[in-house]
């Protein structure tokens, strides 16, 4: 990680522009420690202007630490974020208009730690590069300021402690690195949607440099262990991020720290990852899917804002995706054209646009048999479908995918013309989704030419499920999962047979009251 290097306002003076807000020993309009809102401009231009004229000399350690180059949506808790992690600060005051702040902690010790770490470690807040260094002050003094801001930095700084976690204060032994506190364990409950080592490796490492992180299930729990080069960032990352969602209202993290104090990493997969040693083998490629399979959404990287705190802040959201918003935001229902009118019927998109979601409704215009629409249970589906499917080729046609204005979409008046371009699949036992946690959700790959099948009866040969496949395109690869004969993988020629492969083949029959469930995989054979 690049470091920053912290300068004073004017160029490591003792006076450091708005820093001379806080000065006992100033002019009358600062005896207080903070300027009225009657003159605060002609102050605060007159003391930047006294400030050029100061020597530089070495900075004065000092309890109260000096914070600049704010956004001006930064907030008391955001402040407080920074310095959480070497101690509980004691006060805190935001100058909105000069986007700077100062975070006064318990202490001398705990001061120079965190100005210390900062200045070999670059930090941003809501997404902004802060920089961080001595106040040439003692204390800050918040008694004249408005009413309302006072209430919310007494309020930060009282949700600060009731969040105030248990490890040891940091020391300069932590910037070392290694050993006690580097290994965080974060288990993600609520997983309605995919998380990946890769997002989580992009969340955590606004934090600090990370060494290894290692995925696994447990419990019928989605966990990873991620260690950090040093502890400091890794209390960082525990603080801000624990309850944190990375969908919006599913996904939460839940962090502590491991027992262990190194990881031993073999392989670097989509499992296991050693940003040290990135010329670990792979291992084996192939295996089964399953919670350990966390999926990467190509385009739904998220944009995280570094030090966006504790659920317990009101203002908080999921972490959002660009093209993912909340449930109670945009539409569930899409609207698909570009179709191929002579071959598209509602099941078949009921079969393929449930591979991300549970399809509801689906409508094929009667006036215009090139276009449907689709419901979903919720718009999260709507869009991780849309992201998918847009410009896929189906019945020789490339599908467009777009949000519907509309909010649901309606049956039929009885005896009102449809010809069947309308079905309602609301209580379809088909629904992939339904069950809160399924590890569906910890499958959904892009499409692919290589299909998942599962539910495979004993008694069904390779032979018989190739030729089943052969009657919706060319299959050129077929395996069985070595360690579970119910699972395989069959590749079609191309994407295009694939996805009608997926949509004539789930659910087919294969005896024994049997039905095959056909996904997309992201493996190769």
């Amino acid at each position: 990680m690049e470091g920053i290097t912290t300068t004073d306002m004017n160029g490591s003076g003792t006076k450091r522009g708005s820093d001379e807000l806080l000065n006992q020993t100033s002019s009358d309009c600062v005896t207080t420690n903070v300027i009225p809102p009657s003159n605060h401009s002609d102050c605060v231009s007159s003391i930047a202007n006294d400030a050029k004229k100061v020597k530089r000399d070495k900075p004065v350690v000092s309890k109260v630490v000096h914070i600049r180059n704010l956004d001006d949506s930064t907030t008391e808790a955001d402040v407080i974020g920074l310095g959480m992690p070497f101690a509980k600060p004691t006060k805190v005051l935001i100058l909105k208009g000069k986007r700077q702040a100062f975070l006064e902690m318990p202490d001398e010790n705990s001061a120079a730690t965190m100005v210390n770490y900062y200045t070999h470690v670059s930090v941003t807040i809501r997404g902004r590069p802060v920089y961080v260094q001595y106040s040439n002050h003692k204390e800050v003094t918040t008694d004249k300021i408005n009413a309302q801001q006072n209430a919310a930095a007494q309020a930060a700084l009282q949700a600060a402690q009731s969040l105030l976690p248990t490890f040891p204060g940091a020391t300069a032994k932590a910037v070392e690195g290694g050993g006690e506190n580097t290994v965080l364990r974060v288990i993600v409950d609520n997983m309605l949607y995919p998380v990946t080592l890769d997002i989580l490796h992009q969340i955590f490492s606004k934090f600090g440099q990370i060494l290894r992180i290692v995925t696994f299930t447990k419990n019928t729990q989605f966990q990873a262990l991620i260690q950090f080069q040093d502890k400091i960032a890794a209390q960082a990352a525990r603080y801000s991020l624990d309850g944190q969602n990375v969908y919006n209202g599913c996904c939460t993290l839940r962090i502590d720290y491991s027992k262990m104090t190194t990881l031993q990493v073999k392989y670097n997969n989509d499992k296991s990852r050693d940003y040290t040693k990135m010329d670990l083998p792979s291992g084996e490629t192939m295996g089964m899917p399953s919670h350990d399979h966390a999926m990467y959404v190509p385009g739904l990287l998220p944009s995280f804002p570094h030090h966006h705190h504790h659920h317990h802040n009101p203002v908080l959201g999921g972490m959002r995706f660009p093209n993912m918003h909340s449930a109670n935001s945009g539409s569930s229902v899409l609207l698909v054209s570009n179709l191929n009118p002579d071959r598209v019927t509602p099941d078949a998109l009921f079969t393929l646009f449930g591979v991300y979601g549970d399809v509801h409704r689906v409508k094929i215009l009667y006036e215009k048999r090139d276009s449907a629409l689709i419901q979903l249970a919720d718009s999260n589906q709507s869009h991780l479908a849309m992201s998918h499917l847009n410009s896929l080729k189906l019945y020789d046609k490339p599908m467009r995918v777009a949000l519907s204005k509309h909010q649901q979409v309606s049956l039929p008046k009885e005896g009102q013309q449809d010809a069947g371009l309308t079905k309602d699949f609301t209580n379809s036992p088909l629904h992939r989704f339904k069950k809160p946690g399924s590890k569906n959700y910890q499958n959904i790959y892009p499409p692919n030419q290589v299909l998942h099948l599962s539910n495979i009866p004993a008694s069904v040969t390779e032979d018989e499920l190739k030729t089943a496949f052969n009657q919706h395109g060319t299959v050129c690869g077929f395996k069985f999962f070595p360690k579970d004969r119910k699972m395989a993988l069959i590749q079609l020629n191309n994407l295009e047979e694939s996805v009608e492969a997926l949509v004539a083949m789930h659910n087919y029959p294969l005896g024994d009251n049997q039905h095959l469930r056909v996904s997309f995989s992201k493996a190769n054979i």
